[in-house]
């Protein structure tokens, strides 16, 4: 689906996009206050450690300085990059919804043991507001939602240099995660097949018709 750039007085004109935009943004603070909470059960469970080649061959390393640099910085380029384009917003924030709903599905349905060597990624941000924990949260594997963020912000933002550079750091995510041994292999491979799909469904729910 093409969405056309129509500006916020263009946009906010249609009761539509007022509902649709209120009715997201509530539903996202709402999951946010639940995570939290879902995240430490997730972390209390015993899960399995699953084979993985890749990793066995590859050494484990601390990058979470490249890491979170450089999901930031694409965050930050998303994010103004969508700002100006009120239906392009719109839709980014439902896809993100359903990302996040498809994500709590999966953690419940596969649990996991963190892969063997792993060394923890440390987000200052996502530890102090979402994994708020005694203990470090390090069971939420399937799927690597770093690198899927960065590849729903890439389907969002018109086709184009952005795109390329969110790409190319959708790319660079899902190496250094496996680098630092954060998320088994099949986390990363699995990511842009449930962005696909929360980006279909986000054609569907968030229709201004």
């Amino acid at each position: 689906m093409t969405l056309p750039d129509l500006t916020w007085p263009a946009a906010w004109r249609h009761p539509v996009f007022r509902g649709q935009l209120g009715a997201v943004v509530a539903l996202l603070l709402l999951l946010a206050s639940q995570l939290p909470r879902y995240f430490a059960w997730v972390q209390a469970r015993p899960g399995r450690i699953l084979p993985d080649p890749v990793l066995t061959a590859l050494p484990a390393h601390d990058v979470s300085g490249p890491t979170f640099a450089v999901i930031y910085l694409g965050i930050g380029l998303g994010v103004v990059t969508l700002l100006p384009r009120p239906l392009r917003l719109l839709r980014a924030l439902w896809a993100y919804l359903g990302l996040h709903l498809l994500r709590c599905l999966t953690l419940y349905l596969l649990p996991l043991e963190p892969p063997p060597g792993l060394v923890l990624l440390r987000d200052p941000l996502v530890d102090r507001l979402i994994y708020a924990a005694p203990a470090p949260i390090t069971k939420d594997l399937f799927f690597s939602g770093h690198t899927a963020t960065l590849l729903l912000l890439a389907l969002a933002v018109p086709a184009g240099w952005r795109r390329q550079v969110l790409l190319a750091g959708t790319v660079a995510i899902g190496t250094l995660v496996l680098v630092q041994h954060a998320h088994y292999t099949y986390d990363v491979l699995a990511a842009p097949l449930f962005v696909g799909l929360a980006w279909w469904l986000s054609g569907h729910v968030g229709r201004m018709k």
